[in-house]
């Protein structure tokens, strides 16, 4: 179906693989078209409760095609960093948890790409990196905004204007990733945190979701406002009434997503 990804669902859990090893799986207009339908088949598909993102081969995404950018000009580099964003944001705003199993290099725009999930697990050869100023460019795929937001304004800063590659230790140490395992772990960690997901009422962890990304730019009073509406709307689901049942009967809840 896909040329450049592969995608499958097992369990109710939806894994996303960039398969593109010859070229370090590096992004390019036709890996982020499918990147893009992919996602929006997730958004839609509800047996889909959780979903990991990683690379083929030695690299999660080396970067974008520094090949395909050295040959277009502003026009065509503006018309690739627009769609490259709305994948990004597609990725970070669908209902779903989405978790990088960061198995090797993501720079530039793996960077990026990683950022965009929601969690972040990493082998211990991983690497990081927003190596562009290298290159004469700023990250364009929203690497400029969500990296500070992850590490701070001064780490992001020194990340992005120094162009330095940190191993995956560091990238714990700062917050850029929440976990670093083994590499023969990597795949069984990352699916114990989706598994763990997924066991949730999907309706509530979509909520928790919106409303953490929605509000985290904020002001406190007027997140509080939305965590209250955010609160109020699982009220009226079934999987509310299942979730509290389960609970005061002293068994395991069946969430249906309704």
């Amino acid at each position: 179906m896909y040329e450049n990804i592969r995608y499958e669902v097992k369990e109710n859990i939806g894994y996303v693989t960039i398969d593109r090893p010859k070229a370090l799986n590096a992004l390019n207009n036709e890996v982020l078209d499918e990147l893009h339908d992919v996602f929006t088949k997730i958004s839609e598909d509800d047996s889909v409760r959780a979903v990991i993102m990683t690379g083929e081969g030695k690299a999660f995404v080396a970067g974008a095609d520094i090949a395909l950018m050295h040959s277009i000009d502003a026009v065509q580099g503006r018309v690739m960093m627009i769609k490259g964003h709305g994948v990004m944001n597609l990725i970070e705003s669908v209902e779903k948890p989405v978790i990088a199993a960061v198995n090797g290099f993501a720079l530039g725009g793996g960077c990026e790409l990683a950022m965009a999930c929601d969690f972040r697990i990493a082998s211990e050869k991983a690497k990081f990196g927003q190596p562009e100023t290298g290159l004469g460019i700023i990250p364009g795929f929203g690497g400029t905004q969500r990296l500070p937001r992850l590490v701070g304004k001064a780490m992001g800063k020194k990340l992005i204007m120094t162009g330095e590659i940190i191993d995956a230790a560091e990238a714990l140490r700062i917050g850029l990733v929440e976990q670093v395992v083994p590499p023969e772990e990597l795949m069984a960690e990352a699916e114990k945190l989706a598994k763990t997901i997924a066991s949730k009422a999907p309706i509530a962890v979509a909520a928790a979701k919106a409303v953490i990304n929605n509000g985290f730019g904020m002001d406190m009073k007027t997140a509080s406002a939305l965590e209250i509406e955010a609160f109020t709307a699982p009220f009226s689901s079934q999987d509310k009434t299942e979730g509290m049942g389960a609970f005061l009967e002293k068994r395991e809840p069946v969430f249906q997503n309704k």
